[in-house]
Order: structure tokens, then C-alpha cells, then sequence
């Protein structure tokens, strides 16, 4: 069957749903995982009491996750699922988008090249917005090529729920809007009023007058504005809080992005490679997708010097635009060289890939294992046992991770005093007299992060001379990135 016969989409999405569902349940929920399924897992009055304390900008994601696990369930591969989805819809856009802009040729050679890349499989595999902010960003440009090459009014309005949705879903995929308007000014040669009907629009008359794209654009900003200003004021209150663990951007992050998004060293330096040479082949054809991958990039890069906001993979939306570009490098070769290529870039990958469907940690060595953990006490507790957690309100999550893996067989939270959920955060609150909350726990499992040789060595405050005075230590597992040990109490 010829390539022409097919759809464009359809072979990168599907080739992409394949790969991502390989496995997909495979690396237990990692740290941000859990706090999705934390806050999915709670009722809506929970989910707008958190969405005030912290995490604003993934409120609308974890709406959306609320109401899928309400249908799906909450285990691995349901949590993971759509995230997997979007991955190959995205692969299926970006096809779209460069037959829009080359041919079909180059459209899907970049939407197989995308379906491979390690990067890919790894946020299609994580409960995380990621991999839906991408698919929403491929669309968003997408729609505007279509709006600005044939302006009509359900275009536009197409276009802007599109960019809401980007917004909302995650707003560091908002500075897309800096390629996209120099796409628009482009496009028009500057603020100029075109005149003629509007194709789709004409039912008023076929002398209407065409509003400039331009100011279809901007009229098409305001909806985009009013959803994501007031999420984005909210969150802005809570970044002091939200991205506490970030260091301030260096020059040396962005030598490193590639690898980051590509979550490989090898297939980064290919794909930037390509990219490279597309960009420079494509000229005028090339300036929307080089400007998707760098204004983004060079925004956040900027913005990361001044606050502490550089994250790698909060730029994932950027790969389908160099997948672009470098799907326009390949289109200069025949169709079964340029093939080659794709496949051997995956090929390259797989190492990364079979390491990401052990952990999904980066770097891989600060995995931590709760699932072995839960084992351990799953197999081990008895009636009246309690467990404590050290620490508590740290990004380790200790609680949810064991309350994940064992649900209603976790011990009773000895010091629980008020669930994260009433509080409307992350962490729960404790008590703030551990000897005496601890007095009728003849048993108590110690989880705590790292590896300890002494576990209660180190356990702060009230809480460490709690454990200490009262209890022994009988038993430890030490485990990757945590460590679990059974008290007994003394005497």
C-alpha cells in the first residue's frame, strides 16, 4: 500500500500508542504520580481546596483525572492511560501539521520519529499533564495555520479553545504564543486589513469585508485570557511553595535540555541534530516550528534566571516541533534512507527505554522503591500496628506511596491528626505530642527516606525522641531511596 493511500495520522499514532502501551504499567507511580492520584482521588470540594493552597496550574488537569478515574479506576495502567492517548494523538497532529506546512512525506516521517523517541514513551507512561499539554499545543498551532491559511470564524473559535485548553492544562506551554504570533505577523506582513469574503463566513454577503488576522488573532486571545489569568495569579501566590525544591536556571541547563526532554543522551544529540539541519534547509516553510522549539526555550530559560522556574520536562511540548524539523531534514533523502533513520534513532533508544519502564526517576538513581516497601508490610503487619512516617511533609510523599500500594491494609497512622485532604494540601498534619499518640502502639513501622543503617538516627524533634525512648529497633529492609524498619516497644 502506498503512504499517499493512507491517512497521515494514522500510522505515527498508531506506531506511537503501541510503543507507549508496552510496558505501560510497568515502573511503579514515581513521586508526582502519587500526588496526581492523591488529588484525582479526592471529592470536587477537595479538589478547589487544593487547587487554593497548592498546585493551581494542575487543578484543571487533576479535574480531568478525577473524572476519568471515577470511570476507570485508579490503578497503573488506568492513570496512566490517557496520558498514553495524548501521546499518540500528538504524533497524529504533528503529522497533520507537516503536510499543513511540507507534504506528507515530512509530516510523517516527524510523527514516526516522535512515536520513538524515549521521551515519548516515558510522559505518555505518567499520570502527569505533560503528554495532554503537548497533544493541546500541536493542536493550538495547528488550528491557526489552518485559521490564518483560510480565515473563518469557526476557525478562530476553534483556534482559541484550543490555546485555553493549552493554558489551563499548563501554563509554561503558554509562551508557545510568541511563535505564534510571529506566525501571525508573518503571515500578514505586518497589522494590514485584508479584504474579500471569509471562507465559511459568507453568509452576510460575498462583499464582506475580511477582518485582518491580526486582530482575529487578539480577538481570539481574550477567552484564552479570562480562563488562564486567574489560574495563573493563583499559582503565581503559591510558587514560593510549589517549586521549592527548583535551582535557579545556568547556562549549562540548555546544553542539557535535549537530553532531558529526549530522556536520552544519544537520541537528544540525533534529534537536535536533525532538527538543526531541517531548520536550516527549510527557510521561510521551517520559521513556525523553529520559532515553537526556541521561544518557548529561551522564555522559560530567561525567566528561569530571574526565578526558579527551569524544569526540562515542563518543555516536552517543544519535541514535536523539532520533530518537524527534522522530518524536513529527512524529506531531502529517499523514502527508505530517510525510514532508516527513524528506525535507528529508535533503535538507539532502547536501552532508555527499557530503563524508563523500571523507573520513572530521573536521574534513575534517585528511584524509590514503595512498592517493595508495601510488600514488606503487607506480609509482615498484625493487628494494632501503627506506622510513622519521617518526614513527612517532604516531595518523598512516604504516605501516599504506602497507601497507594496497600489502600485499606496500611497500618493506623499513629500520628495522623488531620488528612491532607481536609487541609486541602499535599501533607498531612501531625500531632504535636508523638509519646502520647504513640502510647497504645506496641508495634510501629518506621518508613523513612533514604538509605539508613541506624533509622532512627536522625528522626527530628519530638518524633525522633518519641521513637527513641519508647521503641527498638527489630528489623530493617533497607530498600532504593528508602529504608523500612519494624519497632517494638521497649520492655
Amino acid at each position: 500500500m502506498r503512504l499517499r493511500s493512507l491517512p497521515v495520522w494514522l500510522v505515527p499514532s498508531t506506531v506511537t500508542l503501541l510503543v507507549t502501551l508496552v510496558g505501560l504499567d510497568s515502573a511503579q507511580p514515581w513521586r508526582d504520580e502519587l500526588a496526581t492520584w492523591s488529588a484525582a482521588t479526592r471529592g470536587l470540594t477537595g479538589l478547589f481546596r487544593l487547587a487554593g493552597t497548592i498546585d493551581a496550574a494542575s487543578a484543571p488537569y487533576y479535574l480531568l483525572m478525577h473524572a476519568w478515574s471515577t470511570v476507570a479506576g485508579d490503578s497503573v495502567a488506568a492513570l496512566r492511560l490517557p496520558s498514553a492517548l495524548a501521546m499518540a494523538t500528538t504524533a497524529g497532529l504533528t503529522a497533520l501539521l507537516g503536510q499543513r506546512l511540507w507534504d506528507v512525506r515530512v509530516g510523517t516521517l516527524a510523527g514516526l520519529l516522535f512515536a520513538v523517541l524515549p521521551g515519548t514513551s516515558r510522559y505518555g507512561q505518567e499520570a502527569r499533564p505533560y503528554a495532554v499539554a503537548s497533544a493541546l499545543a500541536v493542536l493550538s498551532t495547528l488550528l491557526l495555520v489552518d485559521a490564518l491559511r483560510r480565515p473563518a470564524r469557526r476557525r478562530w473559535v476553534g483556534y482559541a479553545a484550543a490555546t485555553t485548553a493549552v493554558g489551563l492544562t499548563h501554563l509554561v506551554a503558554l509562551t508557545l504564543l510568541a511563535a505564534q504570533a510571529l506566525a501571525v505577523l508573518t503571515r500578514t506582513g505586518g497589522v494590514r486589513a485584508a479584504t474579500g469574503p471569509d471562507d465559511g463566513d459568507r453568509a452576510g454577503g460575498s462583499g464582506r469585508r475580511r477582518v485582518s488576522p491580526v486582530w482575529s488573532w487578539l480577538v481570539a486571545l481574550v477567552p484564552v485570557a479570562l480562563a488562564v489569568v486567574p489560574v495563573a495569579l493563583v499559582a503565581r501566590g503559591q510558587r514560593a511553595r510549589q517549586l521549592d525544591w527548583v535551582d535557579a536556571a545556568r547556562p549549562g541547563d540548555l546544553a542539557a535540555l535535549a537530553t532531558g526532554v529526549a530522556q536520552s543522551g544519544v537520541v537528544g544529540g540525533v534529534l537536535l541534530g536533525l532538527a538543526a539541519l531541517g531548520a536550516a534547509r527549510a527557510g521561510r516553510r521551517g520559521l513556525l516550528p523553529l520559532s515553537c522549539v526556541l521561544a518557548p526555550v529561551l522564555l522559560l530559560f530567561l525567566a528561569g534566571l530571574v526565578v526558579p522556574l527551569w524544569v526540562p520536562r515542563y518543555l516536552v511540548f517543544v519535541v514535536p516541533f523539532g520533530c518537524l524539523l527534522a522530518g524536513a531534514a529527512l524529506t531531502s533523502t529517499r523514502l527508505p534512507a530517510a525510514l532508516a533513520v527513524v528506525v535507528l534513532t529508535g533503535l538507539l533508544g532502547l536501552p532508555d527505554q527499557a530503563a524508563l519502564r523500571r523507573t520513572h526517576e530521573w536521574p534513575r538513581s534517585a528511584t524509590v522503591d514503595y512498592r517493595a516497601v508495601a510488600e514488606i508490610v503487607a506480609s509482615g503487619r498484625r493487628p494494632g500496628d501503627a506506622v510513622v512516617y519521617s518526614p513527612r511533609d517532604s516531595w518523598f510523599f512516604l504516605d501516599l506511596g504506602l497507601r497507594y500500594h496497600l489502600g485499606d491494609r496500611t497500618p493506623r497512622d499513629a500520628l495522623l491528626v488531620e488528612e491532607a485532604q481536609r487541609r486541602g494540601d499535599l501533607w498531612a498534619a501531625e500531632c504535636d505530642r508523638p509519646a502520647e499518640c504513640l502510647a497504645g502502639a506496641d508495634r510501629v513501622w518506621l518508613v523513612r527516606a533514604g538509605r539508613r543503617a541506624d533509622p532512627l538516627a536522625g528522626v527530628p524533634g519530638a518524633k525522633g525522641d518519641a521513637l527513641r525512648d519508647g521503641f527498638t529497633v527489630a528489623e530493617v529492609w533497607p530498600r532504593p531511596g528508602i529504608t523500612l524498619a519494624l519497632l517494638t516497644r521497649r520492655g
